[in-house]
């Protein structure tokens, strides 16, 4: 394995993008330890639209078709991915399917069982070859979804900086403190959920506690349930087993504007 300071080919950008958001992050809770309730706010409010986007969006819409939405809402919760720094939509979805098809062997891009915890959770964004998109999500390589790629690199730009209008509390804190924190959280998905170290089998898992950390994505937690059942746009089976992307889907659905609502297997 390559040096952890050495991106792969194709992927300075990403390395460099993430050592930026971790230096800015870290030098906004020095300077700012404890933000204003407006910043904090805000903050949150940007972090939670970005998991809806993230769980709701890329995972269960586009990567695995468990469920259909207005076009509207669909490319709504597009932005809310790309602005809370989960990248483009067919990048994501192309790696993800991958993650799937090859679920923890040697292919496997992000398996903590071949590349260890800290692989599994940051290094094979910037260490790992690049997404074939047009093997592994064809559909999205054209039309709206081709532009969300163009437009990447300008939305990053503008979640890294709004929050300047609020002054440089509001840069820090709305800015690359909120994009650090939303990308260990889904990182932990990766990472945290596919510790289950058994010989044979799927490593994934069922992580209760993580739940809460990650707002608006508290349902990604229930990586087992997910892995058991992949086409399913319910990831928390059970009544205790909170998955605000599923409530939003069922409340989406009620009043039309979510079809095609594919259940669990097991249901």
């Amino acid at each position: 394995m390559m040096p952890f300071w050495k991106p792969a080919k194709g992927k300075t950008g990403v390395l460099l993008y993430l050592a930026l958001i971790h230096i800015l992050a870290v030098t906004g809770v020095v300077l700012f330890p404890s933000p204003s309730l407006p910043v904090l706010g805000l903050s949150l409010l940007l972090a939670c639209l970005g998991g809806l986007g993230t769980t709701i969006g890329y995972h269960r819409m586009l990567a695995h078709r468990a469920v259909q939405v207005n076009k509207v809402i669909e490319h709504v919760l597009v932005f809310c991915a790309m602005f809370n720094g989960s990248g483009n939509p067919a990048s994501w979805v192309a790696y993800h399917r991958h993650h799937h098809a090859y679920t923890d062997t040697p292919e496997d891009i992000s398996s903590p069982k071949h590349g260890g915890f800290w692989w599994a959770h940051l290094r094979w964004l910037y260490q790992s070859s690049p997404a074939d998109r047009q093997k592994w999500c064809p559909e999205l390589n054209r039309g709206a979804h081709q532009i969300w790629r163009l437009a990447e690199a300008p939305v990053v730009l503008l979640s890294l900086c709004c929050g300047l209008a609020l002054g440089w509390e509001g840069f820090f804190w709305i800015g690359a403190i909120r994009l650090v924190y939303s990308l260990h959280m889904q990182c932990f998905v990766n990472s945290l959920t596919h510790l289950d170290h058994s010989d044979t089998g799927d490593s994934s898992r069922n992580v209760w506690w993580l739940g809460p950390l990650q707002l608006t994505a508290w349902g990604e937690n229930w990586h087992r349930n997910h892995h058991s059942s992949v086409g399913s746009a319910r990831l928390g089976w059970h009544w205790w087993q909170v998955d605000i992307g599923w409530y939003f889907i069922r409340m989406l659905e009620a009043v039309g504007l979510a079809t095609n609502v594919r259940r669990p297997r097991t249901q």
